[in-house]
């Protein structure tokens, strides 16, 4: 069936108004449609509603609502899960996104370390937001998936070490040093905010990763393999989504 997204200030009691123009769009002229055809729509609180299309014109569709599934019901409680993912070379970061998505993740940070080789000014950074966002939604709808995460602005990774205060867990896997296998942390944690920072081609810089275990951050290693940067984001996100399933 059919999935959409609306924001929960456009659900009313029995009904439910899309306006966003590119959805709009894409119920009349790409998928065409018709009123009288059921539809699921989900907000930005997880909620689901069960629906039949009323009316749609060229600016809006409006749902009327059949049966609502609370967020109450629909979530399972687990831990919060941000991965803060280094920027690969050849817009790489857009899939990576797509899949965090998929895997549940609740909030990515695209970041910017010491040996990123892309570097973006102001203008760039927005648009890739708003893009990334995007992508983040649509893949939301096509896994069935009710909670949209968040995708913030790109972020230095020095910035973000010194504001993760949030995160009762912080993982950086690394490369050198003494690390711990990323079963053993979590055995030993009961968290309900995590934090992965995944390093870009050629690993965080000794700098880098001093400020991290100075911040808290656990070192933690994947084995004897050494990933892709696409690859790590995903594995760890992977074995995440295993874990508080």
């Amino acid at each position: 069936m059919n999935r959409f997204y609306c924001s929960s200030s456009d659900v009313s009691a029995d009904s439910i108004t899309i306006r966003d123009k590119d959805q709009v769009h894409h119920i009349k002229n790409v998928i065409r449609l018709k009123e009288g055809e059921r539809a699921v729509v989900f907000d930005d609180r997880a909620n689901e509603f069960d629906c039949v299309i009323g009316k749609i014109t060229l600016t809006e569709v409006v749902f009327a609502v059949k049966h609502k599934e609370a967020a109450a019901n629909a979530l399972k409680s687990k831990p919060l899960v941000t991965i803060a993912c280094a920027i690969p070379k050849h817009s790489k970061i857009d899939d990576i996104i797509d899949k965090l998505t998929q895997l549940g993740v609740d909030r990515i940070i695209p970041i910017m370390t010491e040996r990123v080789i892309v570097r973006l000014d102001r203008e760039k950074k927005s648009n890739r937001r708003e893009r990334w966002q995007k992508i983040a939604l649509a893949a939301s709808k096509q896994s069935q998936r009710n909670k949209v995460p968040v995708v913030d602005e790109v972020t230095d990774v020095k910035d973000l070490i010194a504001a993760a205060q949030e995160f009762d867990l912080k993982l950086i896997p690394t490369l050198p040093g003494e690390r711990k296998a990323l079963k053993e942390v979590l055995a030993e944690n009961k968290p309900k905010n995590i934090l992965a920072l995944i390093g870009p081609e050629g690993d965080f810089t000794p700098k880098e990763i001093s400020l991290a275990l100075k911040a808290g951050f656990i070192p933690v290693t994947f084995g004897d393999q050494v990933f892709r940067v696409e690859t790590a984001a995903l594995f760890i996100a992977s074995i995440l989504n295993y874990e508080y399933s």
